[in-house]
């Protein structure tokens, strides 16, 4: 077992004491989790540079990450099956994504073990275990209470760290007069030699625009301390300054390379010492797990992707570790979580050296459905796992695959009160980005909650799920970016991109990486409203008041003016005008809304019927409803008034008031 022990610092009752029905009340252990490896086992053998990490008196590779585990007090109720939270960027996801729960703000004075919300209590009331368990040894040191992990460095012949060629992207909603080299202030990889000649600093502003490289005399690895410019390996300081929203990329030496993949062996082991280990190896629940599923959102989806990619659900004894997975937000991407010099943090397909492949099939009876919002499509990837890389017809996956596309949602959930700024996600420097757009406000943990029930279904008792549910070319509803460019010059005020984002391939045998050929990213197809076509509606919108879209431009406030933001952007529309003009865009949904809420109840219970949504979501679906469409304008669109007359004459009640936040 490569699990050694389990180092129990924390614990305590979850959510006070709080009882979750049948299940009763929960605790939360928490601490280190430790292991060891065997290079030379096949199970390891697709771990990058695991054979150079430093080796044990037995000849494994030692290494050790934070855990937490929420479990059922009384053990007998547990309900035999497992998630595996993968956290983001060290943040947990699963409870707040599926108990529509809030997650801890953590900062660098934050609570270690900082309060946890149950929220609704979904997954504890059906006696689900709930594993957290670091995988990222490059979380930002001096945040307290991320789940982390400590991987060892890879080492030369000589016995020193590695160096080796990196590319890092740097962006700032704000001016300012140095970086971190890294993403959103993770640890980065120091440089090799501050004077290196070949380092290349370049500034773009697009994604995929044209470079600008400046001049190596204006620019050096250095920061600003006390108004002087000091050196410094960890930091890149340009003269004059970096601007807000420009996008700045850097390649050069770094030195000391850690053994990423073992982050996913981590998750690998973890689980399987929960559904194997023996209560002497530590388990803290020996022989009650029967089924275990993992989910990952955005970063930690990639990271799924990634794990299937290299076939690491499998331990040294040869048993698969997970039955399922949920690979959420991810797009068509993979991650550099397995490469010499790999950054956890990238998030972009243009700075990937392991973009592909974008098929990503699951061996040994593994189960994946890959999820993705509206955004991931804008963003120029998620619809090649189901294309050609050209564009120009549909691909299907094997049978252990589903392919979900969530209408008209952005990255994230859905906020209330609806907004325009959010804090940079997993940053700790505490920039706010704004939108130049209100953000989306669709919250689809309803949909992530009926795919792990069926997800579980299928592994457990063969119950197929639905079938994929996405953009096709075949049917018109996956279709280029610029086609939808004349249906959003109706909707007012909408602000499409101008430059929509198209994914290319690209040589990283030199750095910055040469750009190669363009690939044919499809975006869903949109009615007149510009909502999508495509995908698994939540039931407001069969009935929307607003146009929800899957991207958003920034705000100039934060520079890059015409660049696509992770969120999706919500346009109210309105009856009348507050001179007293009727808008016929806004006429339509208002006699829609007063009709439809009282279909949004049927329109749940269709999805359910698919098995797409849970059956008890119909009232609060209309409840939802009411919040999200009337909210929206009555309180954000501040240049129109909500006026309903008409409505109300055709229809017998009246549109019910908006409520309160959620």
């Amino acid at each position: 077992m490569p699990v050694t022990r389990f180092e129990v610092t924390l614990h305590r009752p979850l959510a006070g004491g709080r009882s979750f029905g049948d299940a009763g009340d929960y605790e939360e252990l928490a601490g280190t989790l430790h292991f060891t490896v065997d290079p030379g086992h096949a199970a390891n053998r697709a771990i990058t540079d695991v054979a150079l990490a430093p080796r044990d008196a037995s000849g494994r590779v030692a290494f050790a990450s934070d855990v937490s585990i929420f479990l059922p007090v009384d053990r007998s109720r547990i309900g035999g099956k497992l998630i595996l939270d993968v956290v983001n960027r060290g943040n947990r996801v699963t409870v707040p994504d599926f108990n529509h729960a809030t997650r801890p703000a953590l900062g660098p004075n934050s609570d270690p073990h900082p309060p946890i919300d149950a929220g609704d209590g979904w997954l504890m009331r059906r006696g689900w275990v709930v594993a957290s368990c670091g995988w990222q040894c490059d979380l930002p040191m001096e945040i307290r209470g991320l789940v982390g992990m400590e991987a060892p460095h890879a080492l030369g012949r000589d016995g020193h760290p590695l160096t080796g060629r990196l590319y890092v992207q740097l962006q700032a909603p704000v001016d300012v007069p140095h970086f971190l080299i890294s993403d959103r202030a993770h640890r980065p990889y120091p440089a090799a030699d501050l004077h290196e000649r070949e380092a290349v600093l370049v500034v773009r502003d697009l994604f995929d625009g044209p470079i600008e490289v400046i001049p190596r005399d204006r620019w050096r690895f250095a920061r600003v301390d006390g108004g002087r410019v000091v050196p410094d390996a960890s930091h890149v300081w340009l003269e004059g300054g970096f601007e807000k929203g420009r996008i700045y990329q850097l390649a050069y030496t770094g030195v000391g390379a850690r053994v990423l993949g073992l982050g996913m062996a981590a998750l690998r082991d973890c689980v399987a010492w929960l559904k194997h280990g023996s209560a002497a190896e530590g388990n803290p629940a020996p022989r009650v797990i029967r089924h275990a599923y993992a989910y990952g959102r955005s970063q930690t989806g990639r990271l799924l992707r990634t794990m299937i990619h290299h076939d690491l659900n499998v331990d040294e004894n040869g048993r698969p570790a997970l039955d399922g997975v949920i690979a959420n937000v991810a797009g068509a991407m993979l991650g550099e979580f397995n490469q010499r010099f790999g950054q956890n943090s990238k998030d972009r397909p243009e700075m990937m050296d392991c973009f592909e492949p974008f098929q990503v099939e699951p061996q040994g009876g593994l189960k994946a459905f890959y999820t993705n919002t509206s955004f991931e499509y804008h963003r120029g990837d998620a619809s090649l796992i189901h294309t050609d890389p050209a564009g120009t017809r549909d691909v299907e996956h094997g049978p252990d695959v589903r392919v979900y596309h969530w209408t008209g949602t952005e990255h994230g959930h859905g906020i209330w009160p609806p907004a325009d700024a959010a804090a940079v996600a997993a940053d700790p420097r505490g920039w706010k980005e704004r939108a130049l757009n209100l953000r989306g406000v669709v919250h689809y943990g309803r949909l992530l909650r009926a795919a792990l029930v069926n997800l579980d279904r299928w592994a457990a008792e063969g119950v197929p799920p639905p079938p994929s549910c996405h953009p096709r070319l075949a049917d018109g509803t996956a279709v280029d970016p610029g086609d939808l460019e004349k249906t959003f010059a109706s909707v007012p005020a909408a602000a499409y991109p101008p430059y929509p984002v198209r994914a290319q391939r690209q040589d990283f045998s030199t750095l910055p990486p040469r750009p190669g050929p363009v690939l044919g990213n499809r975006v869903s197809s949109v009615d007149v409203d510009g909502n999508e076509r495509a995908g698994i509606p939540v039931p407001e919108l069969s009935v929307p008041l607003a146009t929800h879209t899957g991207w958003n431009l920034r705000h100039p406030e934060s520079g890059g003016a015409d660049q696509i933001l992770y969120f999706a952007a919500l346009r109210p529309h309105a009856c009348r005008a507050r001179g007293g003009g009727r808008s016929a865009f806004g006429h339509r949904r208002a006699l829609r809304l007063a009709r439809g809420l009282f279909g949004a109840r049927a329109g749940g219970g269709a999805e359910a019927g698919r098995g797409r949504l849970s059956p008890r979501r119909g009232h609060r679906d209309v409840r939802d409803l009411r919040r999200t469409e009337l909210g929206c304008v009555g309180k954000n669109e501040r240049r129109l008034t909500w006026v309903c007359s008409t409505a109300r004459s055709q229809s017998s009640p009246g549109p019910p008031r908006a409520s309160g936040g959620p």
